[in-house]
């Protein structure tokens, strides 16, 4: 373990809603496959450039602290840093990006994974007078529990010590058993503490959130094996005026602190409902809430999906664009001759001399995704093998997941390196962003390609699974240092061996589609280039009837 040598270890604040945009998918041991805890996080930013870091275990003297740097709110403040931290394997971006935090954990050494989506919530409940945002207490959490409840009381004891100074967060926290949704507001300018509340996910069922706030009723007192909440969740919303329980409503955290209007039904529990749909057809979820239908009910907090889930089903569900309904973004004429799901922001829209606005459908599979993960957490397992982070970077739809354990001491070079400020062939970010937008000027041809060598590199993953892990369970009741070195090894192998394939995809399709034409087996290109849909054609003759016709 290494030993802190300096009394000061600096840190520094992201600004509200860095990744505001991103879905969370969590799963319980008795809904999975190979009784897996799994959580998934899509960080969904534009400009956002993720480099992957380890934050290593290290001791603290009594006096360390972290200091937080001053804002044009508030003066620089101090916290104090705990006697020892944990390791935690996460992401650290560009400084400048969201403010001056420029790091969050993802998953650490005892298997507790942590992700996030921003809700918003009410505006007058940010307080920036407060020293903790949402990435340090993430990031700290990780670094200061071993069990998903011990995450949870960490982070209500930082928030409630020295504020909480961010927009409304909803937290997906996972270990080895259990799988929690912590969602938190501020309580304003110069308030105290926070409102919070966690709540459980039944085993056996799944949940989903996605930029809006998801738990609803709550149980007259906290029970600490299902709900925990503050003291003032209800207090704090009377006194504002949010909540009157004179008008005999019952109090629901979503509806009192989340801000939900149509708007946000349509881009956020659009994708709730997509994921439950998929996981429970059976259950034949209307699309009625997330239209904005009046008189109609949220989704359920959790569901029983129709069989258990495996990793690859997981990462399915991640990579949807509404495929096979009415909102299907791949058909119809904003799709465009080649049936791009992409729908460039802003989200929300209006016509000149039309007061109606309108909106684009808002997929779980995005353009502007900096990176995405599936955490799994396996109490069969020793931590340091039974934790894995499934990493992919950019658009999760065309990206390729591979495999970096808990307890590795190393990254893989391709993904920790570079900056959205310049284009490298080394930097694996770049390449993937290439090449996937590349594939936005033929959808329909070039997606196929990139989806054929994801499927390729990601069966042989999940196929050696299980053998690395029970070598590595095998060298853990040996020698643990042994084992470390053998996961690490074989995760940043993987990924590198990601990164060089995918500067070869990249090439073959730069290459193959060009101008217009598709080069043959033969590597000639032919006469004619490749024709549009005539499905396309119609609409374009329907538009323009006469302009394009040739004289008998």
């Amino acid at each position: 373990m290494k030993i802190f040598c300096i009394s000061v270890f600096l840190l520094v604040v992201l600004s509200a809603g860095t990744a505001a945009a991103c879905t969370n998918i969590l799963v319980t041991k008795g809904a999975s496959a190979d009784n897996s805890v799994m959580i998934t996080y899509t960080a969904d930013s534009a400009g956002f450039y993720p480099r992957l870091e380890i934050l290593p275990p290290t001791i603290f003297p009594d006096n360390a602290v972290i200091d937080v740097p001053a804002t044009k709110d508030r003066p620089a403040g101090k916290i104090k840093q705990t006697a020892q931290t944990f390791q935690v394997l996460g992401v650290v971006w560009d400084e400048g990006h969201g403010g001056f935090w420029t790091r969050q954990g993802c998953i650490n050494e005892f298997q507790v994974a942590v992700a996030e989506t921003t809700f918003g919530g009410r505006e007058e409940s940010v307080n920036p007078q407060a020293l903790v945002n949402y990435p340090m207490m993430i990031t700290l959490a990780l670094q200061r529990s071993k069990t998903a409840q011990e995450a949870i009381a960490v982070i209500v004891q930082l928030v409630e010590e020295y504020g909480y100074n961010d927009e409304g967060e909803s937290v997906s926290i996972a270990d080895k058993n259990e799988a929690w949704v912590f969602e938190i507001v501020g309580t304003g300018q110069n308030g105290k503490g926070a409102v919070w509340i966690a709540q459980k996910v039944p085993d056996g069922e799944i949940s989903v959130h996605a930029n809006q706030a998801r738990i609803g009723e709550i149980p007259d007192s906290p029970n600490p094996n299902n709900c925990l909440f503050s003291d003032n969740i209800k207090s704090h919303a009377i006194e504002k005026g949010w909540f009157n329980p004179a008008e005999g409503k019952k109090f629901r955290f979503d509806e009192v602190y989340g801000a939900i209007d149509a708007k946000s039904k349509r881009v956020c529990e659009s994708r709730v409902w997509s994921v439950f749909r998929r996981a429970a057809p059976s259950q034949n979820f209307p699309p009625d809430y997330h239209r904005g239908n009046p008189n109609t009910k949220p989704y359920p907090w959790s569901i029983k999906p129709d069989k258990k889930l495996a990793v690859a089903d997981v990462i399915a569900l991640m990579r949807d664009h509404f495929e096979g309904t009415e909102f299907d973004m791949t058909q119809g004429i904003d799709a465009g001759e080649y049936g791009l799901p992409r729908r460039w922001r802003p989200l929300y829209w209006k016509i000149e001399g039309d007061e109606q606005e309108y909106a684009w459908e808002r997929p779980i599979s995005t353009q502007q995704t900096g990176f995405s993960m599936i955490t799994q957490s396996r109490p069969h397992l020793p931590d340091h093998a039974g934790g894995v982070m499934w990493y992919g970077v950019d658009d999760n739809y065309l990206s390729c997941y591979f495999p970096l354990y808990c307890g590795i001491t190393e990254v893989p070079p391709s993904f920790a390196a570079g900056s959205i400020r310049q284009f490298s062939w080394d930097d694996a970010w770049w390449v993937f962003n290439l090449t996937a937008n590349y594939a936005n000027l033929k959808y329909s041809r070039i997606a196929p390609e990139i989806i054929a060598v994801q499927k390729e590199l990601e069966t042989k993953f999940f196929a050696l699974q299980p053998a690395v892990e029970k070598t590595a369970a095998e060298l853990c009741q040996t020698n643990k240092e042994l084992a470390q070195m053998f996961l690490t090894d074989y995760s940043v192998a993987q990924a590198e061996r990601t990164a060089v394939r995918w500067k070869k995809l990249a090439a073959e399709i730069l290459t193959k589609f060009n101008d217009g034409y598709i080069r043959g087996k033969d590597g000639q290109y032919p006469k004619e280039g490749d024709p549009y849909p005539e499905g396309w054609l119609r609409r374009v003759l329907r538009e323009k009837p006469e302009q394009f016709k040739l004289p008998k």
